[in-house]
């Protein structure tokens, strides 16, 4: 029997015969002080879940008595006594839900007054002034925060003992630290809880830790290309529309995603040339990029990969069916790698009459709005 230490020979003084047994979920430790809690996993691991199962285990906390409070309570801060801070950049999840839910798949817990929205790190300060008797918070997907609130957290947490729980993605749709933000607080943790999901790929029920992103395009399923924009704001629920993604969690197998050799071999470069002044090969490939997919570099790099290559994998090359990815290279260049001017971005925008409102949308959910 392998189980933790005294736990196997209990149960096998029970009769319990020689089997392996796993540890059993714990409720909450609302003792212990002064903990950045992060919980991470890909979409629909269950990461708000969780947060809404420490949510009821402070409803029983708080049944308790005076010598709980107590040993609960630091500089009158009592952590039973539980804040949830919604991130305003995804106030599109759950919308038929009541406004103070803490909702995740399959449910929800009601908040009433303990429950906040916030934009940044300094509405989570100003937050966390006015409910100074909160001794736990649960700040959900703090990796949109920017990279303050690391620093915030845990100076909360040293100096007046909060708790903070952290339901958070650390890894984007490209398999990577989703930002600086998601770093720090991987740096400052105390705690990491990882959860995974089930692939979804139908033929497949292995472990998933990713993310994967894609589109629906006349009912195929088109990977997202490893240049899309690396925050587009909006819901859990599917979506047709071609240029709004849908997100499921895939495992290593299943987890496609185009374009990453295309982005550091041939996009960065003409990206860091026309940082110099040289627009013309940029141009070039854009303009076959919106008007002649089969003539630009993009196409012979994922034929060459994908069709061409040991292991073919046709599905890869679907991503090309998704419209406006002259734009979303413009939005990689611009948004994330700084590599364009604002009058650049604008010249090419106007000169290949690339799609101004798709385009706009993007950058503003990237943090870098332009008037276009």
């Amino acid at each position: 029997m392998s189980a933790p230490d005294g736990q196997g020979e209990f149960l096998r003084s029970l009769g319990f015969p020689n089997i392996t047994v796993h540890r059993s979920y714990d409720h909450f430790d609302f003792i212990k002080p002064a903990r950045r809690i992060l919980v991470i996993g890909p979409m629909g691991s269950g990461k708000t879940e969780f947060s809404a199962r420490v949510w009821r285990d402070s409803r029983v906390a708080l049944r308790k008595g005076d010598s709980v409070a107590g040993v609960a309570t630091t500089a009158g801060a009592d952590r039973r006594r539980i804040h949830f801070v919604r991130s305003r950049i995804d106030r599109e999840r759950f919308p038929d839900y009541p406004d103070d839910a803490l909702a995740y798949r399959g449910g929800y817990e009601r908040c009433g007054d303990d429950i906040s929205s916030a934009r940044d790190s300094f509405d989570l300060e100003s937050i966390l002034a006015c409910h100074p008797d909160a001794g736990t918070w649960i700040v959900d997907e703090a990796a949109f925060y920017d990279e303050r609130v690391a620093y915030l957290i845990r100076n909360e947490s040293d100096s007046r003992g909060l708790v903070f729980i952290l339901p958070t993605l650390v890894l984007n749709f490209r398999r990577e630290i989703f930002n600086h933000t998601a770093r720090l607080l991987l740096d400052n943790a105390t705690d990491v809880f990882p959860l995974t999901a089930y692939c979804e790929h139908p033929d497949c029920i292995e472990n998933s830790l990713f993310t994967y992103r894609y589109y629906t395009v006349d009912g195929s399923e088109c990977p997202a290309l490893y240049f899309d924009p690396l925050i587009i704001i909006g819901g859990d629920r599917a979506k047709d529309d071609p240029r709004e993604p849908n997100y499921c969690t895939r495992c290593d197998e299943h987890h496609y995603l185009p374009g990453k050799e295309y982005t550091f071999f041939t996009l960065k470069p003409l990206g860091e040339t026309a940082s110099r002044g040289d627009l013309k090969p940029l141009r070039a490939e854009l303009a076959a990029i919106a008007g002649n997919m089969e003539s630009s570099r993009l196409y012979a790099s994922l034929k060459r990969l994908h069709l061409d290559g040991p292991r073919p994998e046709p599905r890869n090359l679907n991503a090309l069916q998704v419209p406006c990815i002259a734009e979303r290279a413009l939005c990689y260049l611009y948004a994330e790698q700084n590599l364009l001017s604002a009058d650049q971005l604008r010249g090419i925008v106007n000169e290949l009459g690339l799609d101004r409102d798709y385009l706009g949308k993007r950058l503003a959910d990237n943090r870098r709005p332009l008037d276009l």
